[in-house]
């Protein structure tokens, strides 16, 4: 229920209020606020003691915890907020979405779901089917669940936590009830994420009091490893070279760094997140823009620690993207009146426009100057988000270090040059000898076979390489039987060909099966990996029936799209299915982890 001002008697500040508290309360403390407010009535303003509540059903002590995840973030929040609730003597199921049953459903009488939204607005590939089944028409009414959800996103985005929104308000619509509010969150998620898990337990406690908890992202990488996301490990760069060759129009680094002594342990899949630095360049523009001086100090966190202006802009904030939430906060600092026309409810087109490319410098220029202090600048930034790669490389075979496969970004947008804060930093001030902050991203989601006979098909353009590289370098250090198959392409064969002498090693020694390459500057008609594929459609699908596990590693918006299509079709035509019973088939092989993706 929503109170309305035009129809209560509560002004509208009231009116807020109410409505931000009822949907958070428990049946319980609904009866029990009942009974004060029928106290107070009764017995005048004086009344300090509430009429006895009825005595209720006891509250049942089985969560189930569901994740939906496609880099490993909401799975480690998930399996943190589990080993919470069974300290505190909950009885606990943990479950991806992929290997829960959607038929239970209707049994829970707690239900937890941690998610993320990935591409544009989508579920991560193991929350497809599930979310599905609760969209469906077979969706059972549920009544008697209480439930919460956290979302994960990037407010950079447009459609920023959907997959979080829609599982909240469907669960809403089948009838459940919400223990505790939903909430979205952004990049820098612990702060919200603890703020969820100790309103969660709350409501799952009935509002009895219960100790505080602290959240702390389970990603430490072994026993012996202190180190996780909040506490990354300085990491030695051994390696920085250019892969691609002269008169390239790509500048690919191979990043290798030292682990030593770190305890730090990954598994082929896995990705490395490495906390950047801004562009000296760029914090000076913005130093200019604003108006500052470089040397006043700035607060740059709840705990109150202080830096200088400049290094607070080159190591704490993200200086390099505007989301809509910022510049909300923002337009009561600028002197333009047109910011707070591009904020306004029905201008989200023009809005969109305007982000698209732009960074801070580009606010300042266009809508300044800067009315507040630069301590108020610096509190409505992000603070600096880690960037994630996936491992170049095995353990097994290069102990104690760590490879990556990065693509430097640099393009052109609205009269000036732009760079990408983690690939040009690995490409043009990171030398051997300089530390980084990483710490290891575990990704369930994208591993190896546990059979190692099974057959492999792995689809890997530019940089999409990397985890690939590292599959190979397991399977030659475990001696893996199974068949195996590389789709790469690149623009140009000659300057272009990522780890080539690698690979024909690996086919010389049958550690690799088979290759298929596209290069898509060296013919007329552009070649894609998806063109090799539909080529060797026969033989891809015989693979395929013998069980063969397929993983596609790169850009989602249009490779991995295309990537999908082509199997579908390749399944369709050769295995002479309708497009139903080849989504169905992909679904399948989706469902027992032999289609796994890692994009971006």
């Amino acid at each position: 229920m929503q109170f309305q001002v035009m129809n209560s008697p509560f002004n509208e500040e009231q009116a807020e209020l109410l409505n931000r508290l009822l949907p958070t309360l428990t049946e319980s403390q609904k009866i029990w606020l009942s009974g004060y407010l029928a106290a107070i009535q009764g017995k005048g303003e004086a009344a300090t003691a509430p009429t006895p509540a009825p005595q209720t059903q006891a509250v049942s002590k089985d969560v189930t915890v569901l994740y939906g995840s496609q880099t490993g973030n909401s799975q480690s929040l998930a399996t943190n907020a589990g080993k919470k609730l069974e300290e505190k003597g909950f009885n606990v199921t943990l479950s991806s979405m992929n290997d829960f049953k959607p038929n239970t459903l209707k049994k829970l009488e707690n239900l937890l779901i941690v998610v993320s939204t990935h591409g544009e607005g989508d579920p991560p590939d193991n929350a497809l089917s599930f979310h599905e089944f609760l969209h469906g028409r077979r969706a059972p009414k549920l009544e008697s669940l209480r439930y919460s959800v956290l979302s994960l996103g990037d407010s950079s985005y447009e459609f920023f936590c959907q997959t979080g929104k829609e599982f909240d308000e469907r669960l809403a619509e089948l009838g459940a009830e919400r223990l505790y509010n939903r909430v979205d969150c952004d990049l820098d998620y612990d702060e919200p994420a603890s703020e969820w898990l100790q309103g969660v337990l709350d409501g799952l406690s009935e509002g009895q009091s219960s100790a505080t908890v602290s959240v702390q992202e389970t990603t430490q990488t072994s026993a012996t490893s202190s180190y996780s996301r909040t506490n990354p490990f300085q990491a030695e760069v051994l390696e920085n070279l250019n892969l691609n060759g002269r008169g390239s129009n790509k500048e690919t680094r191979h990043l290798e760094l030292s682990l030593e002594g770190s305890g730090i342990q990954y598994q082929p899949g896995d990705s490395l997140g490495i906390y950047p630095t801004n562009d000296p360049e760029l914090v000076e523009l913005l130093l200019q823009a604003g108006n500052w001086s470089a040397d006043d100090k700035v607060v740059i966190n709840k705990q109150g620690e202080s830096a200088t202006l400049k290094d607070a802009l080159t190591s704490s904030f993200e200086i390099t993207a505007l989301t809509k939430p910022v510049l909300e906060k923002a337009v009561a600092y600028l002197e333009s009146e047109a910011t707070a026309e591009l904020v306004a409810k029905g201008n989200e087109e023009s809005l969109k426009a305007y982000i698209n490319g732009r960074d801070f410098v580009d606010l300042l220029r266009d809508y300044g100057p800067w009315k507040g202090s630069a301590q108020e600048f610096v509190s409505i930034l992000r603070k600096m988000p880690a960037r994630l790669y996936s491992i170049a490389s095995s353990l097994e075979a290069n102990p104690e270090e760590v490879h990556l496969t990065i693509g430097a970004v640099r393009y052109t947008a609205h009269g000036r040059e732009r760079k990408g804060v983690c690939s040009v930093l690995a490409s043009e001030r990171l030398q051997p000898g300089d530390t980084i902050p990483v710490y290891i991203q575990h990704n369930q989601n994208f591993k190896l076979p546990e059979n190692a006979d099974t057959p492999i098909i792995m689809v890997g353009p530019g940089t999409g390489i990397a985890p690939f590289r590292a599959f190979m370098q397991e399977r030659e250090e475990s001696g893996a039987e199974g068949k195996s198959w590389l789709f790469f392409g690149d623009q140009h064969f000659v300057t272009d060909f990522l780890y080539q002498t690698e690979w024909q090693k690996w086919i010389k020694e049958g550690v690799l099966t088979k290759m298929d390459v596209a290069f898509s500057r060296d013919t007329d008609e552009k070649v894609y990996v998806q063109h090799r594929m539909l080529q060797k459609s026969k033989e891809l699908f015989a693979w395929l029936e013998e069980g063969a596990a397929v993983y596609i590693c790169g850009d989602e918006k249009n490779m991995a799209h295309d990537v999908q299509e082509t199997l579908l079709t390749i399944i369709e035509q050769e295995g002479n299915m309708s497009h139903e019973k080849a989504e169905a088939y992909l679904a399948n092989m989706q469902q027992t982890k032999r289609y796994q993706r890692d994009v971006y």
